[in-house]
């Protein structure tokens, strides 16, 4: 992760233990003692991270071989077709892009004498997409076999590419689901601002005394393992 991003989730981090701290203790001692927690909350959500990344550059993919399949059709040579990709992916996400860089570095490496299929490889192996290694593969092996590699390329790029639009749409569809779980997941801290914004010293019996305090931390625990439980269901590997 960048310096920008160990900010930002870190203060994100900080403000989520601040906001248990008031609801469930009221205390500024538990805040003290959950500031390292919260700290390392970008540890905590790297693998999130990670997933979005890979979703981000997954649907950057299936726009660059959908392109290169259709220059290959148009007649166009591998190395530029690659050429004419990196030019679409320039014109719809930029040239800092993830698949723009990627897409460059590969051209650069095939003008220092390295194969295409080579630089196919590390980008597979690097971006730890399934997609990107099964495009490679089946490039590696139409270059080997010597058959008609233009027809091959093009057609595995249109099938890889219509595989992932689908897992674009299975992620849409549980989009507005993820949402309901998010605002689910604010609803039992918004209850008790409001109960005591409108009800003063209503929960403080639960703040002062030992028996009040074992009861919101076992509720917490219950709260944290319902959003660690919602946030499983709606897991869906693509």
């Amino acid at each position: 992760m960048s310096k920008k991003e160990w900010l930002t989730y870190g203060g994100q981090g900080i403000l989520y233990v601040g906001l248990v701290s008031f609801v469930f203790y009221r205390s500024v001692w538990v805040f003290l003692a959950l500031v390292p927690v919260g700290i390392c909350y970008p540890l905590m959500i790297r693998n999130d991270l990670k997933r979005r990344r890979l979703e981000v550059l997954r649907g950057q993919f299936k726009d660059a071989i959908l392109s290169l399949a259709s220059c290959l059709n148009a007649g166009y040579s591998v190395e530029n077709a690659f050429s004419e990709a990196l030019k679409e992916t320039d014109r719809i996400y930029g040239r800092e892009s993830m698949i723009s860089e990627e897409i460059r570095l590969m051209i650069r490496k095939t003008k220092m004498n390295r194969t295409l299929e080579e630089a196919l490889l590390d980008f597979a192996k690097r971006s730890g997409l399934e997609d990107v290694k099964s495009f490679a593969d089946v490039f590696l092996a139409a270059k080997v076999s010597g058959g008609e590699l233009m027809k091959i390329i093009a057609r595995t790029a249109e099938i890889i590419g219509e595989k992932i639009r689908i897992q674009e749409d299975i992620l849409t569809a549980t989009a507005s689901r993820r949402l309901e779980q998010k605002i689910m997941n604010m609803i039992p801290i918004l209850i008790v601002v409001y109960l005591d914004v409108t009800s003063p010293g209503f929960f403080d019996v639960l703040y002062t005394t030992l028996v009040g305090r074992l009861i919101m931390t076992g509720c917490l625990v219950v709260y944290l393992g319902a959003i660690v439980l919602a946030k499983k269901m709606l897991e869906i590997s693509v």
